[in-house]
């Protein structure tokens, strides 16, 4: 992944986000649905103390809310919202090829249920009110596994503390690496969060529960190194 693309500043204190904003050119297609469907879809970034009812985002009832950061290709969402048509799903995800390749799934399946953050996962969590989600995935993030790095690695305290809030009682984090370093230090991380119970650690993907699509990056490093999959709860308050 690439070094910082993001330091302008222009948001005042916002984050400072490391990695690619976009990748290779995108076809005519593509470019139709950034264009098109994205604003349709597309959460705004939040001013300064702005809070956002995530239940007001969808055009009809949904019985509860679900947060992919980092979607990468979408197809985890949309499959997530394809098989549950009553959850609202929102995916942050800063890369433009990604985003439009979720809009792609979301086109062709006729999905009303999916809003899209286009921006750094952390400018949103804060914007949501407490305990207004029942599910957050974290799905094969930047390892960034050099210990320099290691303050760029999703899974951190702040940013435990964050999904811990927006979490509902007994609301479900869901967490895949396939990089040692990263699992090692995400189990630390998650272990000692007084906010979070151990559901399940496993490299068996046979014994996930069956509502959990494979990414395309998961496909891909099946023939590499064997990923780890990781169920939290959030204990209640």
């Amino acid at each position: 992944m690439a070094e910082d693309k993001d330091k302008s500043g222009a948001a005042g204190d916002r984050p400072r986000f490391f990695g690619r904003r976009s990748g290779k050119s995108l076809r005519r297609t593509a470019l139709g649905l950034i264009d098109g469907l994205l604003p349709r879809l597309a959460i705004a970034i939040p001013g300064p103390g702005e809070q956002i009812d995530p239940v007001t985002l969808f055009p009809c009832p949904v019985e509860d809310i679900w947060l992919e950061v980092g979607f990468g290709g979408g197809e985890h969402l949309a499959t997530l919202a394809e098989d549950h048509p009553d959850i609202g799903m929102i995916g942050c995800e800063v890369f433009r090829n990604g985003i439009a390749s979720l809009l792609g799934y979301v086109q062709a399946q006729e999905l009303d249920n999916v809003r899209v953050f286009p921006d750094d996962a952390r400018l949103l969590l804060p914007a949501l009110p407490d305990a207004t989600l029942g599910r957050v995935f974290v799905l094969f993030p930047d390892p960034w596994p050099k210990s320099r790095h290691s303050e760029r690695r999703f899974i951190n305290p702040d940013n435990l503390d964050q999904i811990a809030r927006v979490l509902s009682d007994d609301g479900e984090l869901r967490v895949a690496s396939d990089d040692p370093i990263y699992v090692a230090w995400a189990t630390r991380q998650l272990d000692a969060h007084p906010a979070f119970r151990r559901e399940q650690l496993t490299t068996q993907r046979a014994t996930l529960p069956p509502d959990w699509p494979a990414t395309r990056y998961e496909v891909k490093c099946l023939a590499g190194r064997e990923p780890t999959f990781f169920r939290y709860r959030r204990l209640p308050r």
